[in-house]
């Protein structure tokens, strides 16, 4: 959705970015239809490229934001005592087209652009954010950032040098110059794909949502480093009918890149999962109830250590004492089979990124190590509470927010069992393949999670399949509770986004198959 004061206007020409940016200058966004927006695409920066001023060149001197802009805007960020100032840029055009029975039925383009400005005075944090960049905005939202302090200036800005960022998911054709025309076919084939699937398919809705943000990041310590991030997601939902009753089932799969990910090869296999976990549905019993084995299947399960788990791990919740975890790093806390990353550089993932959104680089963070605890996921703040450096895990949804810790893919590393030896120990128990939705208490790691679909384990065997289980748990003793760790990692890299303090970013997570040895299970009205 467009923020507020960002009327939608339909546009029936194609428009240049200059004009978009021109429209968004003066308090309007310019809304038109995917494939309309055909102007050049986002410059990438070449650290050492010049002007002909002769000075550096980064991909919003054509919005008219300069180092010397930047610099001023950062000097009035420190002008009221702040310790540290920052100022981080965003440019993002969002494209959605959706189709359904097979006629397009929703199409929208949204384009966003500002500036959030944040400044740190001890452990206070001053925010503000403007919707245009020119001075008069960025120096009055700096200003009110600075009024996290009330004194006279003690530090002043670092001359800016710019960090190189390690290119991760660059694409030949940016999204923006992609059109409509290019797209259609896509969401056809898979369309066409989950219809001939299974003859009781009787509705099939898929879309496509693609994202090109470019952002620049600039503070108080010097730092100047930008990134261009790529975004993109394909997904299916299906209905089914059979003698009477219906059932639903949804699949999708995203990547930060380019047209080119959307391959035959995947849309059928988006279209496949869809239509066959919706009329797997009809032939399903009810969970077993009761304190039972649960066997995880590799990929999209790995959502539970994400949320029953993973959120336990972020720093600024451990700082402030509401994690279950806050004193256990250097203690085991889950048996020595299991190693938990958190990884900004899983290849194309959703969650992947070059940089932080403090400009920080992008690593491969270990959580947990042979059981034992090694680190919590740090952004600036949190790293100078613990004397330890960030682990480029300051993320936000937008210039509109301050970054705060936030996973990117995590996931747990393969172990020594095979996932056949892992059913094969389990006489009776469930097998969860599925999740559709869940609720967390984040400090104590309770859960609950509706299990979509999943089959049961009977004398070493997946039999019948299941559904509308509810599994009921702790997080932290889930994970003290593994079993066995299956040899067959598996990312899942989907439309998923993670939501924390009212911001939402898109994240990736993965598992091997894992058995743990019991966990609550009830029926639907549980």
């Amino acid at each position: 959705t467009l923020g507020v004061n960002h009327p939608e206007v339909q546009m029936n020409r194609t428009l240049s970015r200059r004009q978009i940016l021109k429209g968004i200058g003066t308090g309007t966004a310019i809304l038109s239809l995917p494939g309309l927006v055909h102007g050049p695409a986002l410059a990438a920066a070449t650290p050492g490229a010049s002007t002909a001023a002769g000075r550096p060149t980064t991909a919003f001197d054509e919005f008219g934001v300069d180092p010397g802009l930047l610099g001023r805007t950062l000097a009035r960020g420190l002008s009221r005592g702040g310790d540290f100032c920052e100022v981080f840029l965003q440019h993002k055009i969002t494209h959605m087209i959706a189709m359904e029975d097979g006629a397009v039925n929703r199409a929208s383009t949204v384009v966003d652009l500002g500036a959030g400005i944040r400044v740190i005075k001890g452990d206070a944090t001053g925010f503000a954010y403007c919707e245009e960049l020119t001075e008069k905005a960025l120096i009055a939202t700096a200003e009110t950032a600075a009024a996290v302090a009330d004194g006279s200036p003690v530090a002043t800005a670092a001359p800016f040098k710019v960090a190189p960022v390690a290119s991760r998911y660059e694409i030949a054709t940016p999204w923006t110059s992609v059109g409509v025309e290019k797209k259609l076919p896509l969401l056809e084939q898979t369309d066409r794909a989950a219809r001939a699937r299974d003859k009781r398919i009787v509705k099939v809705t898929v879309s496509l949502i693609d994202e090109t943000s470019r952002i620049l990041i600039a503070n108080s310590d010097g730092l100047l480093t930008e990134d261009a991030q790529p975004y993109a997601v394909v997904s299916a939902s299906c209905v089914a009918a059979h003698k009477g009753k219906t059932e639903m089932g949804f699949q999708s799969a995203g990547a930060r890149d380019g047209l080119g990910f959307l391959t035959e090869a995947l849309l059928r296999r988006v279209a496949h999962e869809a239509a066959d976990w919706t009329v797997m549905l009809f032939d399903a019993v009810p969970p077993p109830i009761g304190e039972v084995p649960v066997v995880l299947a590799p990929g999209v399960t790995g959502i539970l250590l994400h949320e029953a788990m993973g959120h336990g791990f972020e720093a600024d919740f451990n700082r402030k004492g509401t994690s279950i975890y806050a004193d256990r790093i250097g203690k085991r806390v889950a048996p020595e089979a299991v190693t938990v990353f958190d990884d900004a550089m899983v290849e194309r993932s959703v969650g992947s990124i070059n940089i932080d959104d403090e400009g920080t680089p992008g690593e491969k963070t270990v959580l947990v190590e042979n059981g034992i605890l090694r680190s919590y996921m740090h952004d600036r703040i949190s790293s100078k509470h613990y004397r330890v450096k960030s682990t480029g895990s300051g993320r936000r949804q937008s210039f509109r927010f301050p970054p705060v810790p936030r996973m990117r893919n995590t996931y747990m590393a393969s172990g020594p069992a095979t996932p056949e030896e892992i059913i094969r120990s389990v006489q009776k128990g469930l097998y969860a393949e599925q999740f559709s939705n869940g609720q967390v208490n984040i400090g104590a790691g309770d859960f609950t999670f509706y299990l979509k679909h999943g089959r049961l384990i009977e004398g070493g065997k997946l039999t019948r399949v299941v559904k509308d289980a509810n599994l009921i748990g702790s997080g932290p003793k889930v994970l003290e509770n593994v079993k066995l760790v299956g040899s067959d990692l598996s990312m899942f890299s989907g439309g998923g986004a993670c939501g924390k303090d009212g911001q939402s970013v898109p994240v990736g997570f993965g598992l091997p198959t894992i058995l743990v040895g019991a966990i609550s299970v009830g029926g639907r009205s549980s």
